[in-house]
């Protein structure tokens, strides 16, 4: 029994999608001051990109920041998020496993998801966040608090933490929850998984706020567009426009568990734990291929599409 147990562990462990690398050298990043903000549009497909607010022309603001050029050897720009389409391509796309752990993700075993996930993955883009830029960390009163107030698409999201492989999942936003309010320390660069049930066209509506040194309170509320799966398009992305409204919706309260219960869902899953590993195996088979393929641009600007 205990094998049985520990074997069916490591066969669910495949398809965690980040399990978050203690002192992982890709956080470790310093902001320039004089970094420029670009206005023109661009949909952002692979590379390093962090949501964060900055004072643009004297006003908090809640930004993107856009490393993704560095690896052309380009300058890091900040863009505004009306204009900004994230691109969660189907090289991202994963199968749920059958594994209680996984419910709070609202889709059933087996179903296909698109994940942005918490350690890099270099053929999907990867969301954070931070409250990095200079004037900012200079400002601010200890941190920020990032808010979701609500998610228009096709399907659910849910935004969550997984600090190691045997720790349980955190769960921050939740888009058939509340508003989910995160306080986020000053000077910090957080990166998590983004899981979108459906494909097509998503706005992810977050508030950032402060209490600045000053005595006075700021808050600024944007809504992050994503186009998730190939077949979504960057236009539609940005033509599509806020439905005044739109909320989150009240979440289930889970079922209680015992922990007998817990120890027979751990054995019946590793009867069915094996396709979920087979599954990942694919996913990763395919990245492979993509990846031997003529390299896609990282950041397409208006004016540089063929």
């Amino acid at each position: 029994m205990p094998r049985l147990i520990l074997t069916t562990l490591l066969l669910c462990l495949a398809w965690v999608p980040a399990a978050r690398a203690q002192d992982d050298p890709a956080l470790e990043q310093r902001i320039d001051a004089h970094q420029r903000v670009t206005g023109g549009r661009a949909e952002l497909a692979r590379g390093h990109v962090d949501v964060g607010p900055r004072f643009a022309d004297g006003r908090w603001t809640l930004m993107i920041h856009d490393d993704t050029r560095k690896a052309a050897g380009a300058a890091s720009v900040w863009r505004h998020a009306e204009r900004t389409v994230l691109r969660v391509s189907d090289a991202g796309r994963l199968t749920v496993p059958d594994d209680p752990v996984y419910a709070f993700l609202h889709t059933k075993p087996g179903a296909p998801v698109h994940v942005v996930p918490e350690t890099q993955d270099r053929d999907v883009v990867w969301v954070g966040w931070n409250t990095q830029d200079p004037e900012v960390m200079r400002r601010i009163d200890r941190g920020v608090t990032l808010t979701l107030t609500g998610v228009q698409g096709p399907g659910d999201l849910v935004v969550y933490l997984q600090s190691g492989s045997f720790s349980e999942p955190k769960v921050l936003w939740d888009s058939t929850g509340k508003p989910a309010p995160v306080w986020v320390d000053v000077n910090t660069h957080t990166h998590a998984n983004w899981v979108f049930t459906e494909p097509g066209v998503y706005l992810v509506r977050i508030t950032v706020a402060a209490d600045l040194r000053d005595g006075s309170k700021v808050a600024d509320t944007r809504e992050l567009r994503f186009a998730v799966g190939d077949a979504a398009t960057a236009d539609e992305a940005l033509a599509t426009a806020w439905r005044a409204g739109t909320a989150a919706r009240p979440v289930a309260a889970p079922a209680a568990e015992t922990a007998g219960g817990a120890i027979v869902a751990l054995i019946a899953v590793a009867a069915v734990a094996l396709a979920g590993g087979a599954g990942w195996a694919a996913a990763r088979g395919a990245r492979a291929k993509r990846a031997a393929r003529a390299a896609r641009p990282r950041a397409v600007e208006d004016g540089d599409r063929a």
